[in-house]
């Protein structure tokens, strides 16, 4: 069995959604001063680099991220391929052949390629989820999806497609990086910082296959 770490670092280069708080890290203690320890503190939002979504983000008084349950974020997970998509829809959900058994999904999409170049300025044009779509995953009981950039739904249109899956009770995990994970079934591992009365909160995610 092999641990595919799909969680991106999180350094002050990483690009964030825009108008979100930049990545700031600095070392408040250094022992080269005369401190017993180094310590550093980080300043972020909470939806930067690989992070979950919970129903409070788009909904005034939905859950928090304290509130998921781990029987949703741990198990059995579906990575699609959808690299040759320039968007998601139900339709092109439909023709993949996904078993009506699935209660997570995560899509490999030409978006991890720019994870994979490094590019440290954040992307408009990025392949998402269209309403129809997460629709199509609501009607088929999906627990849990996953896509591979900041935002499961278009930059310009993202209300739609994040409130019909939050209201749903559907996790959502943004900002992997698939770029060296085969399609395929997995065992999914993902542990959002335990943030009481957030909206959302930063991830580790790791997939175990073969």
């Amino acid at each position: 069995m092999k641990i595919y770490d799909v969680t991106l670092p999180i350094h002050p280069e990483l690009p964030v959604w825009p108008g979100d708080p930049p990545i700031e890290i600095t070392q408040v203690a250094k022992i080269s001063e005369g401190s017993d320890a180094n310590v550093s503190r980080i300043a972020c939002g909470v939806h930067m680099g690989t992070h979950v979504d919970a129903p409070l983000h788009f909904i005034e008084d939905g859950a928090s991220v304290d509130s998921f349950d781990l029987n949703t974020l741990i198990g059995r997970v579906h990575v699609v391929d959808l690299r040759t998509e320039l968007t998601i829809t139900a339709d092109k959900l439909e023709r993949q052949g996904i078993t009506k058994r699935a209660r997570r999904l995560i899509f490999r999409t030409d978006n991890s390629r720019f994870w994979q170049a490094g590019r440290s300025t954040f992307e408009e044009q990025f392949v998402a989820l269209q309403p129809d779509a997460a629709q199509w995953l609501v009607d088929r009981n999906i627990q849990l999806v996953g896509i591979d950039y900041l935002s499961i739904a278009p930059f310009d249109h993202g209300a739609p497609t994040h409130r019909i899956l939050l209201r749903a009770g559907v996790v959502i995990i943004e900002g992997l990086n698939l770029s060296h994970v085969p399609p395929g079934r997995y065992t999914l591992y993902c542990l959002p910082l335990n943030i009481k009365g957030s909206d959302g909160a930063p991830a580790r995610v790791v997939l175990i296959g073969p």
